[in-house]
């Protein structure tokens, strides 16, 4: 892959390189781009923060919601709390404890469940599959599928409506980086599989067009033998993911991309060294969301750009305003920047505007977009 040389216009005082040797001290970077990071882009240099408001008004700001807070749900995955959703990401949060009392198949689109707390089994079409906490569980549309917890599970739902879930071009790096495809288990025809053959009574509740549909058999239907192909379910855990790294430019978010739909992006940030080149930016640079709204659930470890932000919150940037770290977080990567970064979380990029589920409001951190504005 190649492609013409273009020489971008500049104006005033700015640096040569993106997100490194600013020109000056005290100055803050904001880019606005198109397409993601994909797209055409430029880079100001502003003498105040770009999230320095003092006031906001109107629906469109920062927001972040508490989904530790939320009631637990029923025993199937139709009965999770919605959290955002547009016409291709339906995006939901799940808790259970106990096995599911019927198969679930999905008609309207791939599932992805990302395991946040818990552990148990997974029974499917293909087989059985253990899973714990920091899973990926990829289900292809229309696969039968139930869960055993072994202990109480909280899971993401992530379903791609009316599409599919595929990895992402690698680019220069290869197919091998990030994560080799090898690492990607699939389900097995084991004993544990074998031994729930059974000639009982076993509902199997459809969702199609949002609608459900149940059909009973006479038998389990989870009852292969065998298969063969190259369709399945999946599993990948966080910590078989070898980030991308750079010591001298701070990668964006989309060098972290774990598996793309049609009009959105999954992306899994995971502990790595933070940049140690002198004159490199240290944390996530500002920018402004002119294409995508921006939504990240954090699983685990402290996130390094963010204050008062714990396991189990959320946070959503809609698309049209500049973002970027916290105050707090960004004076301390001027004068005592991190070495590593130990968090973990789950990014969607949606290229449709998401809107929130009708529970999110009683869990939501008002105070979220005060949380740029210059402390005194």
């Amino acid at each position: 892959m190649r492609k013409w040389i273009s020489f971008p216009h500049k104006a005033g005082t700015v640096s040569r390189q993106a997100h490194a040797d600013f020109p000056a001290a005290g100055i803050y970077e904001r880019e606005a781009g198109r397409s993601g990071f994909f797209g055409p882009a430029s880079h100001f240099h502003h003498r105040h923060a770009p999230t320095g408001w003092s006031a906001w008004e109107g629906p469109l700001r920062p927001r972040a919601f508490d989904l530790n807070e939320l009631p637990q749900q029923g025993a199937m995955p139709v009965d999770a709390a919605t959290v955002l959703k547009n016409a291709h990401c339906d995006f939901r949060i799940w808790s259970l404890d106990k096995p599911m009392p019927a198969l679930f198949r999905n008609g309207d689109g791939d599932d992805l469940l990302f395991i946040h707390q818990g552990s148990g089994e997974l029974f499917c079409d293909y087989g059985h599959l253990s899973f714990r906490d920091g899973d990926y569980l990829l289900i292809p549309r229309s696969t039968m599928w139930r869960i055993e917890p072994a202990e109480p599970v909280t899971m993401l739902l992530i379903e791609a409506t009316n599409g599919a879930y595929q990895l992402p071009d690698k680019g220069l790096v290869g197919p091998h980086a990030i994560f080799d495809e090898a690492m990607l288990d699939v389900p097995e025809i084991d004993e544990r599989f074998r031994a729930q053959y059974a000639e009982t009574e076993t509902r199997v509740v459809i969702k199609r067009r949002g609608a459900l549909s149940t059909v009973t058999y006479p038998y389990n239907p989870l009852d292969a033998i065998g298969w063969h192909g190259n369709l399945s379910v999946c599993r990948i855990n966080w910590r078989d993911i070898r980030p991308l790294m750079s010591h001298r430019y701070h990668l964006p978010p989309s060098a972290h991309s774990t598996f793309v739909a049609e009009r959105f992006v999954v992306c899994t940030f995971v502990p790595r060294p933070i940049e140690s080149d002198p004159g490199a930016l240290k944390v996530p640079f500002y920018h402004n969301n002119d294409d995508y709204d921006e939504v990240i659930f954090y699983h685990a470890g402290d996130f390094f750009s963010r204050d008062n932000i714990k396991p189990g919150m959320l946070t959503f940037h809609p698309c049209g305003f500049t973002h970027g770290p916290h105050p707090k977080a960004f004076a301390k990567a001027q004068t005592a920047p991190k070495t590593f970064t130990d968090e973990v979380a789950v990014m969607i990029d949606a290229r449709d505007a998401l809107e929130t589920g009708d529970a999110m409001a009683a869990v939501e951190w008002g105070g979220y977009v005060d949380s740029w504005k210059p402390k005194d």
